[in-house]
């Protein structure tokens, strides 16, 4: 990955190649409601255009929807969506939808979403759409969607290391069968489910399919374009607030937790849902921002150094970087793990902020190594320490060096 060779990037209507697909990938715990949900977002108008990449047609029963076979397991259902079963491997299934809509086959394709089994680990699907050379030209990720048990949720967790990932790397968590929650018990089981999953990704949207808030605009519009204007929503797509220290839930709208005394964020020593996160599943999310223009070949050594030696525990990190060469057009990175999508420049900031801000997820890697780290890279060093530069041309003692007094 480069940053100095990012591309600028605009999703206006423009000749030359098509914007590309934004791609969901829906997951979650067993027996967490997939394919009930599935079936009626299969059935909605709003999922015309949309390719949903599913494992085996009769699971979901879909036959009384097919209305046309269009070959390469492709079918058209009666909403318009295309559904097809992956033939292969992922990547040959990406390619034939691209076939169908580049000759013609299929007139258009706005979105597809990717279900993946039980309790698979969505890593490596985001892998296969960033480190493939042409389709990471042809698609874009838009957002990862957790469905969770609200009754089983609270011990899938503590059963489960892939389902807390599975919720830890979310852009919009689903809660399901809520209203089967009719006893005391249940309902402080699911108190400490929702404060859990807090504690894991404070950033998540959190919708409940009983109250009607899992649509298909709500599930799938989380990329960092708004689907309707084109225009990059950095703050939507961020939300760094909810990471903030002094970040409550009940100040943040779109959370739907019991958010009077949980705090949205990463070190404050009395939030409850944190300290449960720490002691038990070592999972952080944290966000590190600030106001100086960082080098490209300064975030680029950072980045490449975090993802070689410690790419296993970043689950997912997003931001927007203020470049010192070319302060006025900032830089969006996103990565899974060891894998960064191709940093992208855009045309101008989005709003009046301009900091750098950066979401971290990960596991038993500690903010405050990965902030010092950042800190030393970016130039925010002792004035008793050796100069950054010093630092980036010997960047395996990074480690060694301490953030300056807060």
């Amino acid at each position: 990955m480069s940053v100095a060779d990012a591309s600028p990037v605009s999703e206006k209507p423009a000749r030359g190649p098509k914007p590309p697909i934004p791609v969901s990938v829906l997951t979650g715990f067993l027996g967490a409601g997939k394919t009930t949900l599935l079936n009626r977002i299969l059935q909605d108008p709003a999922m015309a255009d949309t390719a949903v990449i599913i494992n085996e047609f009769g699971e979901i029963g879909l036959d009384h929807l097919f209305v046309d076979q269009a070959g390469d397991g492709i079918v058209e259902l009666s909403s318009g969506c295309l559904c097809c079963t992956i033939r292969g491997d992922l990547v040959t299934t990406l390619e034939n939808l691209l076939r169908h809509l580049d000759n013609g086959r299929t007139e258009r394709l706005t979105r597809v979403v990717i279900e993946t089994t039980g309790l698979a680990d969505p890593a490596p699907i985001l892998h296969t759409i960033m480190l493939h050379p042409y389709l990471v030209m042809r698609y874009r990720l838009d957002s990862v969607v957790t469905l969770v048990d609200a009754v089983n949720g609270l011990s899938t967790l503590d059963e489960h290391e892939e389902a807390k990932k599975q919720a830890a790397v979310a852009d919009r968590i689903v809660l399901t069968k809520t209203d089967l929650l009719n006893s005391e018990e249940s309902q402080r089981s699911f108190s400490d489910l929702k404060s859990r999953l807090l504690a894991l990704n404070p950033g998540a949207r959190v919708l409940d399919t009983q109250t009607g808030e899992a649509t298909p605009d709500t599930l799938f519009n989380a990329g960092l374009y708004n689907p309707e204007t084109k225009i990059p929503d950095v703050a939507n797509w961020l939300n760094a607030e909810a990471y903030e220290p002094n970040h409550h839930d009940d100040s943040h709208g779109h959370h739907h937790h019991d958010g009077d005394h949980h705090h949205g964020h990463h070190h404050h020593r009395h939030d409850h849902a944190h300290d449960i996160n720490r002691h038990s599943d070592a999972i952080r999310a944290f966000t590190l921002s600030t106001d100086r223009p960082v080098s490209a070949s300064a975030l680029e050594m950072f980045l490449d150094l975090l993802r070689s030696a410690h790419g296993p525990k970043l689950l997912r990190v997003k931001g927007i970087v203020q470049i010192s060469e070319d302060p006025d057009r900032p830089v969006v990175i996103h990565g899974v793990q060891h894998v960064f999508h191709p940093p992208a420049t855009l045309d101008a900031w989005p709003d009046e902020d301009r900091r750098t801000r950066m979401v971290f997820i990960t596991k038993d890697l500690p903010e405050g190594f990965v902030r010092k780290m950042f800190e030393a890279f970016s130039g925010a060093l002792r004035p008793d320490t050796p100069d950054s530069d010093a630092m980036l041309n010997n960047p395996l003692a990074v480690t060694g060096f301490t953030s300056p007094p807060r």
